[in-house]
């Protein structure tokens, strides 16, 4: 990153991390076929409203859930609340496999609630956590929301595969980044970015 370049940018009240201007990212589900679903010490973040979501859709998904994971939601609810103390999705019990995942006779895992979404069942596509990986949202004690990027050595492909095609973090999450912040953010952040440049 050269000299001049800040560290962190304001839009609107979010504090953005320019690394997700100036670094690369393409998902490269070959590679880590579905990794980020199954490793981890805690499930996804999720938003409040997130967990009724999951619980007004669960009809259109719950069949293609794996058996342990219907018996977790159908037993102890659809979120769980980590040892951090954050709202997450639930794991398979004895293992790092968030609840939600489903598998196909080769063994790629899949979220079984965007398949679903992507099939036209459900009004809910997935968590915006899920949705915004790499970015990071964390809501500070001044009431601004944080965006950082994440670096996660199971993603390495997904660096990788984004610099080889000249992808940018912000470029490859634009859908969910309009979804969650808005169209006038994004145009934001696309001004923002061709001032980095110069």
């Amino acid at each position: 990153m050269r000299n001049d370049i800040p560290a962190i940018v304001q839009i609107g009240d979010c504090l953005v991390s320019t690394d997700i201007f100036t670094e690369y990212f393409a998902c490269d589900y070959g590679v880590c076929k579905g990794a980020c679903c199954v490793i981890g010490d805690s499930g996804a973040p999720l938003e409040d409203c997130e967990t009724e979501a999951l619980r007004k859709n669960y009809h259109f998904y719950s069949r293609l859930m794996g058996e342990k994971g219907r018996a977790v939601v159908e037993k102890s609810g659809f979120s769980e609340v980590d040892a951090d103390g954050d709202l997450v999705t639930p794991l398979v019990p004895d293992t790092e496999e968030c609840v939600y995942s489903s598998f196909d006779g080769d063994g790629n895992c899949f979220c079984s609630v965007e398949r679903c979404w992507m099939s036209g069942e459900g009004d809910f596509r997935k968590p915006i956590s899920c949705w915004l990986y790499p970015v990071r949202v964390s809501l500070l004690g001044s009431g601004l929301k944080a965006l950082n990027l994440h670096r996660w050595e199971i993603c390495k492909c997904a660096f990788e595969k984004g610099k080889k095609e000249g992808i940018h973090v912000y470029e490859f999450l634009k859908e969910p980044l309009i979804r969650y912040l808005g169209e006038d953010f994004y145009s934001e952040m696309e001004e923002v970015a061709a001032a980095l440049k110069r």
